[in-house]
């Protein structure tokens, strides 16, 4: 069983954390919003991957 004081202590460094890296989430959104959106860069990856697994499991 955890404690109340150790979910307090829990709450208070994640609160720590997220301001702490509040400036440098802040930088890394607004250069997100000024880059061009790659998705196909993303799509092929994952699509070579899927089909990877079930030609894996057709192999079964």
């Amino acid at each position: 069983m955890h404690s109340t004081a150790e979910y307090l202590i829990l709450g208070a460094l994640l609160l720590l954390l997220l301001f702490w890296m509040q400036p440098g989430l802040k930088a890394a959104i607004a250069r997100s919003k000024q880059s061009p959106s790659d998705w196909q860069s993303v799509l092929l990856p994952i699509g070579l991957v899927v089909m990877f697994v079930l030609f894996l499991i057709a192999m079964v």
